[in-house]
């Protein structure tokens, strides 16, 4: 069944988290496992909210943490779904930090999340909204989107290299 199409600002989500004692390292910074359970919660209500169903993790793409985030500090991750698959959808995470008068703030890091959506009852994948694009920024992503999606099927042994189209364009046009 074919659902309608959502528009990216429709499941657009931001967390925020204070950084405590309990979710440091011994010297007082984030310790980065607290950070990508946060980013995979925010990123997975962003996508439960696109799909409207539950949904589970399949992939996260390179997450490198750019800056540390100290103890005190609050957090604010902004998530938004950049494109609709078949069963699937990608989400951007942004990370920033700030200190707790929202002072100092600045980009910490980001990654993209890949979830596929489940029905309720056998928890099968099912079929999920397209993605309307609206602005410039969102069809950027939504256009890479393509290409991060064949780089992980590729990287995952699911896709071939003569089956990756767009990022073989990309590289030829890049010589």
């Amino acid at each position: 069944m074919k659902k309608r199409s959502k528009k990216i600002s429709e499941s657009r989500t931001i967390m925020t988290e204070m950084i405590m004692p309990n979710d440091t390292n011994p010297i007082n910074n984030l310790m980065g496992g607290n950070l990508m359970r946060w980013m995979d919660i925010a990123a997975g209500i962003c996508a439960g909210k696109h799909c409207e169903s539950y949904v589970v993790t399949v992939s996260v793409d390179n997450v490198s943490f750019e800056k540390p985030i100290p103890l005190g500090d609050v957090i604010t991750l902004q998530c938004v779904v950049t494109r609709a698959f078949n069963t699937s959808v990608e989400v951007y995470v942004e990370v920033f930090s700030s200190n707790m008068k929202g002072a100092n703030t600045r980009r910490c890091n980001d990654a993209y999340f890949t979830f596929v959506a489940v029905d309720d009852a056998e928890k099968r994948p099912q079929v999920v909204p397209a993605v309307l694009a609206l602005t410039s920024e969102e069809q950027k992503r939504y256009d890479e989107a393509l290409k991060r999606r064949q780089l992980r099927l590729l990287l995952s042994g699911r896709l071939s290299p003569e089956e990756t189209q767009e990022m073989k364009a990309d590289l030829i046009e890049s010589i």
